[in-house]
């Protein structure tokens, strides 16, 4: 489950990236043509790269939010939930330890 999300933010990545060079090739073209000032292109440029990373880190903070959704409903022990016990079991046993050889018994 894990490696195919990860081939597919992969995949998404790599889409990006494609598509930016596109649309670098794209705005040169029609600079080149006349047809967009070089400065219209950049600004177009920048426009699209910030909605791109808004997008982005809405999307991220959507898949986030799924993950820890259905990891919780699917009653997996996380990280944090393993140190949370590891936690308790060391206070039990320095509890115990103090406690001394007789309740240990």
């Amino acid at each position: 489950m894990l490696e195919s999300l990860k081939k597919t933010i992969y995949a998404g990545i790599g889409a990006t990236v494609i598509s930016a060079e596109r649309l670098g090739g794209v705005l040169d073209e029609l600079v080149e043509k006349g047809k967009l000032s070089s400065k219209d292109a950049q600004e177009l440029a920048k426009k699209i790269a910030d909605e791109g990373r808004r997008e982005f880190d809405e999307s991220s903070t959507r898949l986030g939010t799924m993950l820890d959704e259905w990891l919780r409903k699917a009653n997996f022990a996380r990280e944090k939930d393993l140190q949370e016990l590891k936690e308790r079991v060391a206070k039990l046993e320095a509890a115990q330890q103090k406690s001394g050889p007789a309740a240990q018994q």
